[in-house]
Order: structure tokens, then sequence, then C-alpha cells
């Protein structure tokens, strides 16, 4: 399988670069409270980001993430998921740009064999330091060579202006170009835009500056590296397809679910793609110990069983299938996590109740929809009744459209800004969930039992 090669060799090239490799880490973090998923390969280095030693300066890892900001666009373009595999390699006080840039290079164009003419990179606009070695170290034409701003090339996002205080520097990013045929067409095309035709690959971040109260940036001493590539879209790229659900990971469970599809619908694709992302996350989610509740990480398994069961309805399959396809995901799965298939029957016996439950909720929404509309047929309150429509559909899981339906056959009043209103809340709150939240260095919440010091590292090599 492709992408097994490629994680294979992704990790055996920065083996041989001194690099420690380092399990996956789970998708609930250990001891990191200020997150709700592992969003990233970094959030495991944290001490080792802070300065901590643990007898390495140099990591490499293929850890599995999990994010739900994105949700509502999992399924509609090629490369978003929720559970994803995140390849990544790591200094810690040790080697910066040239290197990280260099060896990034030889990977893709030595190790991968990929031209270098599909290849363009992006710099911050302020960091000429990145743009120098790309242009003379490397040999990038400028004009493959693209300056964007804080928006997309610093991390976090805008911390120079926004915050948070603490680590943060430029990144650049390293793009594939599918070609002049696909996308907009415009002569001027290139990865600042957003027509398709170019993929980020890869993003390396160079934490180089400590953002203070005032906004103003000072130069960090030691100086660290965090680089993250998202596995699917490699494999996309190298497999030659334009959509990580065209790949070979996926290609089973998709054609799994195609053969029992008896309602043909235009976007049949984006709802069989999104069921097979939702799944795979699903899996792993229970595989980790996450299992569907109400609250927290189990309202996000919850959630996205759900959303793919309403999928699964349009496309014509009312009984329940997620349970039978987790052996796929087992199998396809089984070279990084062999154990999963010993634990496959249990999860599969917990999406499968979770199935039934919902089967059941959907099968009593005439008795749901009068129990909270009834009252608002004699006194009208479009914008409770919008609010309601969104807690069932948030809550329930229950579709907009069956609940407008029922709305308008009984001639309800609804405000759908009030629904669109709580929706975007909601988002707010689910990205803020799957988002690193306040200072993404604050030892304080990473559970090490020490005495309170001062951290002197920003302004001392040693103290």
């Amino acid at each position: 399988m492709q992408v097994d090669f490629l994680r294979e060799k992704f990790l055996k090239f920065f083996q041989s670069k001194k690099h420690k490799i380092v399990e996956s880490d789970s998708l609930v973090p250990k001891d990191d409270p200020t997150v709700l998923f592992t969003p990233a390969g970094m959030n495991q280095f944290k001490k080792e980001f802070l300065g901590f030693d643990s007898g390495f300066k140099r990591a490499a890892t293929s850890q599995r993430c999990l994010r739900t900001d994105d949700l509502d666009k999992v399924g509609k373009t090629s490369s978003h998921h929720t559970f994803f595999e995140m390849l990544g390699n790591f200094s810690f006080g040790d080697y910066f740009k040239e290197e990280a840039i260099a060896w990034a290079w030889e990977f893709l164009t030595k190790e991968l064999k990929i031209s270098r003419d599909r290849l363009w990179v992006s710099v911050y606009k302020d960091d000429f330091e990145a743009y120098g070695i790309w242009k003379d170290k490397i040999g990038i034409p400028v004009k493959k060579i693209v300056k964007l701003g804080d928006k997309d090339n610093f991390w976090p996002a805008e911390a120079k202006t926004k915050g948070p205080n603490g680590p943060c520097g430029p990144c650049s990013e390293i793009f594939y170009d599918f070609g002049v045929d696909i996308g907009c067409g415009k002569p001027d095309c290139s990865p600042a835009c957003s027509c398709g035709r170019f993929v980020e690959i890869w993003n390396l971040v160079f934490t180089q500056f400590n953002r203070k109260d005032d906004g103003t940036l000072e130069s960090l001493p030691n100086k660290n590296i965090d680089t993250g590539m998202g596995l699917e879209r490699l494999a996309s790229v190298m497999e030659g397809k334009q959509s990580n659900f065209e790949i070979d990971l996926f290609a089973p469970i998709v054609k799994e679910i195609k053969k029992r599809i008896t309602v043909k619908i235009a976007s049949e694709k984006e709802f069989v793609y999104a069921i097979a992302d939702h799944l795979r996350a699903a899996v792993f989610c229970i595989y980790d110990g996450v299992l569907p509740s109400n609250e927290g990480r189990g309202y996000v398994v919850r959630k996205i069983i759900r959303k793919s069961l309403l999928h699964l309805k349009t496309l014509g399959i009312n009984e329940p299938l997620m349970n039978k396809l987790v052996p796929l995901v087992a199998q396809v799965m089984r070279v990084p996590y062999p154990d999963l298939k010993d634990k496959q029957e249990d999860i599969a016996l917990v999406i499968l109740n979770e199935e039934k439950n919902f089967i059941n909720v959907l099968g009593s929404s005439e008795e749901l929809f009068k129990s909270k509309f009834d009252a608002f047929i004699e006194k009208p309150d479009s914008e409770t009744v919008g609010n309601v429509a969104f807690m069932l559909h948030d809550t329930y899981g229950i579709p907009l459209e069956l609940t407008c339906q029922w709305l308008d056959k009984h001639k309800v009043c609804f405000s759908r800004k009030a629904f669109e209103q709580a929706m975007e809340e909601q988002r707010l709150r689910s990205k803020s969930g799957s988002a690193m939240k306040g200072d993404v260095f604050d030892a304080k919440g990473l559970g090490l039992k020490l005495d309170a010091t001062k951290f002197t590292g920003y302004k001392e090599n040693s103290t």
C-alpha cells in the first residue's frame, strides 16, 4: 500500500538524519488540557519545546490526529479530513532553517523522486533568511517562491497582532502543482490562489521568536523546528490522484459503501467520501477510549457517526452499516496499528449501538417535533423556533430539511437567521475545542510535579 510505503520511508529518512522515531500519541492528549483531541504532531513534544531534556534533540513521528473545525467541508473538498495522519520532524534547539529546508527538499525530490518542476514554495513576507535559502541554496526559481502574510505563513496565525504570547515564528510551505489544466487557468495562478491547482503538502515552522505583552517579538536563544505533512495528501500526489479519497487507503471503504447505495443523487460522491472519513475517525476515537456521549469528546464521536447515518439515509441506506465496515478500516490500517484487528469487534459493537439508537431517534421524529413545536402553532415565535431547530439538529442529529418539512406542514414560522447564528456559535465552540487554547507552551497544564520556577530561557542559554 502506498501510504505504508510513504510512512516507513519518511521515518527511515529522518532516522538516517539522527532523529529519534517516536510512537504516535493517542488522540486523547495526556496531561494536556489545552486541546480536546490531538490536532498536530507537535502536541506530544510540548515538554521538549519548553526545554525539558528527554534525551533527544531531534524527533520524527507519524501522528494520528483529529480536527473538527472544518467538519462541514469533509467530502466536499479533496483534502479536508477529521481523522488523518501527520508526518513530522522536530528539532528542540538543535538544527534550524537551512537543515529543515534542505532535508524536506531532499526527501521529496530524491527519496520520492517528485519532479522539481512540480514544486512551489511559500515564505513569510519578512523572512528573508528562508527566502535566501530556497533561492540560493536550493535553487528554486524566484517565480516559484511566493511571499505570504501573517494569516498564511506565520505560526500561530496572526500571532504578531492578535497573540497569544510566547514562542512563535514564520513558516514556509511546500506546494505540489497539478498543472495548468487544473483550476482557474489564469496565467498568474500561484499557491496564493485557492482554485485547486496547488495543494500544500508540507509546512515547515521556524519557532524563533517570543511574543511579549506589548506585541513585540524578541529572538529566542534556542530556536525550534516543527514540521507537518499530511500523509493522505502526500499519497494522493504520489498516486497521481487529485482527491485524497481516491487513494488506496480509502478505496476499499468507498467501494463497499457504493455497493449499498439505492438512491442516486448529485452529491453522492461527497456523501460517500464524508462517510468513509467519519468512519475512520469514529473507529480511532473508540480505539483510543472515547465512547459516544452527549458531552466533550464523546459528543464529537456521536456527532460524526450521526452525520454519517444521515448521509447513508439520503443514499437510501436505512439499516446499520458503519459497524460492518470496521474490519475494512482495521485491514487498511493494519501496518501502523496491528492491534486494531483485535479490537475491531468491540469497536463495531459500540458503533452498532449508536447506529441503532439514532435510527430509533429518526423513527420517532414525529413525536419529537410535536413535543418541541406544538406550542408555537398558536403562539408564533420564529426566533425561538430557529433555536429549537438547531438544538434538534445539534443534540439529536435531526436534519434541518426534515424539521422544515414538519414546520411547513403545520404552518409554524421559522427563523433561518436564528438557526444559522446558533450554528455559527457552535462551529466556533467546536473550532476552539479542537484547536490549541491559550498559551500553547504553558507548563502549568502538563501535570509536572515541579517547584515553581522562573523561566529565563528567552534571555539566557543557561542559568
